[in-house]
C-alpha cells in the first residue's frame, strides 16, 4: 500500500482530502472530534518533512450552494487548537482566493479549503472541477476513509491528475489493516454483531460474514424480521415483510456452513416508542399486539455476552436496540461492556463506525476496544467485498 511513510513532502504542495464532517450543536461547538484528531498524524509528517498542507473536506449535505451552517469556518480554531498552529482559510475551494493562497503557502503552513460540496461538482465527479482542485497542489493524499466509497472528484477523480504522486494517508491506511485483520485473517472465533433497524441495510455484510465468520450475532430492529420470517408473532415491532425469505436463507445458508447465528431470545419490549413507555420483559417470538420490541432483553444481553467473552475477534456494526433512549439502551450498552472485556482478555475488537461507534463513545467504551472506523458506510462497503472507489483511485 503507498502510504505518505514512502515519500518525502520536502517543497510539495500537498493537497490531502480528510474527512472533516463532524456534528455540531446549536452553537456550532464540535461534539465529536475524532475524525479531525485522526488526520493530525498525516498532516503532522508532511509538515515535518518540509511541506505545506491543503485540506479539502466536505460537510453534511449542502442542497443550495453555500450556507453558513455547512461552512468548514467553523472547525478553524479547533483545527489550529489540535495543530499548535495557524490555520490558513480560503473561503471557496477553487475560487480566487483558494488559487492566491495556495500559490503562496510557505512550507511548513497548513491551508483549509471551504466545503467542497457547495459545488454540485463534487458529487457528481465532475472532471474539469477536479482538475481545478488538482491544480491547487503538487501532490495528492487521500485519508478520508469516511468518504472512499463514493466516485467523488476529491475522492476519486482527482487522483488522475496526480500519476505517481499520490498517496495513503496513515489513517485510510490503518483502515485498511484493521479492516483486513478482521476480514482476511481472523483469530478464531471471530463473531460479528450485526444490528440496526433494517436487514436490507445489512443483507450484503451478513452473507459475506457467513464465510468467514464463526458467530454472528444480530440485533436491533432487523431481529424482529428473522422472528417473523420463522413464524413468530412480534407485535408492532419493525419488521420488512419483504424480506422474510432473504432472512430463511441466510439462516440456511449459515447452517450448510457452520455458522451459528444468534437471536436475542428475549426483548425489552414497550407499549408506545417513547421514552415514557411502559416496558416489559418479554420471549421476542410472541410479543403481544400493540406491543414493539425496542431492546434486546436480560437474557440475551447474558447469552452474547457469555459468546463474546469466548471470541478472540470481534466485529460490532450497529446497536442492540434504541440506545438514544435510556429505557432501551441496556442491551447496547452489555454488548459494549462485553467486547472491552473481550478485549482485555485478548480478542482483537473492531468497531464499525456509525452508530455502534456513537454508542462505544456514550457508554465510555471508546479507549478500550482494539479499534473504531471513522468509516461508517465505506466499511459496511469493504466488507461487502465491494472495490473502493478512494481506494482504486490511489492504486491505479
Amino acid at each position: 500500500m503507498n502510504t505518505v511513510e514512502k515519500f518525502s513532502f520536502s517543497g510539495e504542495k500537498v493537497l490531502v482530502r480528510v474527512d472533516f464532517n463532524v456534528p455540531f450543536d446549536a452553537e456550532f461547538h464540535i461534539t465529536d472530534d475524532s475524525r479531525i484528531r485522526a488526520a493530525v498524524p498525516t498532516i503532522k509528517k508532511i509538515l515535518a518533512d518540509g511541506g505545506s498542507v491543503i485540506l479539502m473536506s466536505h460537510l453534511g449535505r449542502p442542497k443550495q450552494g453555500p450556507t453558513e451552517k455547512y461552512s468548514l469556518n467553523h472547525l478553524l480554531s479547533h483545527l489550529t487548537e489540535l495543530l499548535q498552529m495557524p490555520v490558513k482559510f480560503a473561503n471557496d475551494c477553487i475560487g480566487e482566493q483558494a488559487v492566491r493562497l495556495s500559490a503562496t503557502l510557505k512550507p511548513g503552513e497548513v491551508l483549509l479549503l471551504e466545503n467542497l460540496r457547495f459545488y454540485k461538482e463534487e458529487e457528481m465527479g465532475d472532471k474539469p472541477f477536479a482538475r481545478k482542485l488538482a491544480a491547487l497542489g503538487t501532490f495528492y493524499v487521500n485519508d478520508a476513509f469516511g468518504t472512499a466509497h463514493r466516485a467523488h472528484a476529491s475522492t476519486a477523480i482527482i487522483a488522475d491528475f496526480f500519476a505517481g504522486r499520490k498517496a495513503f494517508g496513515l489513517l485510510m491506511a490503518k483502515e485498511v489493516a484493521n479492516a483486513d485483520q478482521v476480514m482476511k485473517a481472523p483469530q478464531r472465533p471471530f463473531t460479528a454483531i450485526v444490528g440496526g433497524a433494517k436487514v436490507s441495510d445489512k443483507i450484503l455484510i451478513v452473507e459475506n460474514l457467513l464465510s468467514t465468520a464463526d458467530h454472528i450475532i444480530i440485533g436491533g430492529g432487523m431481529a424482529y424480521t428473522f422472528f417473523k420470517a420463522q413464524g413468530g408473532e412480534i407485535g408492532n415491532s419493525l419488521c420488512e415483510m419483504e424480506r422474510l425469505d432473504t432472512c430463511l436463507d441466510i439462516m440456511k445458508k449459515a447452517e450448510a456452513k457452520g455458522v451459528k447465528i444468534y437471536l436475542p431470545i428475549d426483548s425489552i419490549i414497550a407499549d408506545k416508542f417513547a421514552a415514557d413507555a411502559t416496558t416489559q420483559n418479554h420471549p421476542s417470538n410472541s410479543i403481544p399486539s400493540g406491543w414493539m420490541g425496542l431492546d434486546i432483553g436480560l437474557e440475551a444481553c447474558e447469552k452474547f455476552r457469555t459468546v463474546l467473552l469466548d471470541s478472540k475477534t470481534i466485529l460490532w456494526n450497529g446497536p442492540m436496540g434504541v440506545f438514544e433512549m435510556p429505557a432501551f439502551e441496556n442491551g447496547t450498552k452489555i454488548v459494549a461492556q462485553s467486547v472491552a472485556d473481550a478485549t482485555v482478555l485478548g480478542a482483537f475488537s473492531l468497531i464499525g463506525g456509525g452508530d455502534s461507534a456513537a454508542a462505544a463513545h456514550q457508554f465510555g467504551f471508546d479507549e478500550k476496544v482494539s479499534y473504531i472506523s471513522t468509516g461508517g458506510g465505506a466499511l459496511l462497503e469493504y466488507f461487502e467485498g465491494k472495490t473502493l472507489p478512494g481506494i482504486a483511485a490511489i492504486e491505479s
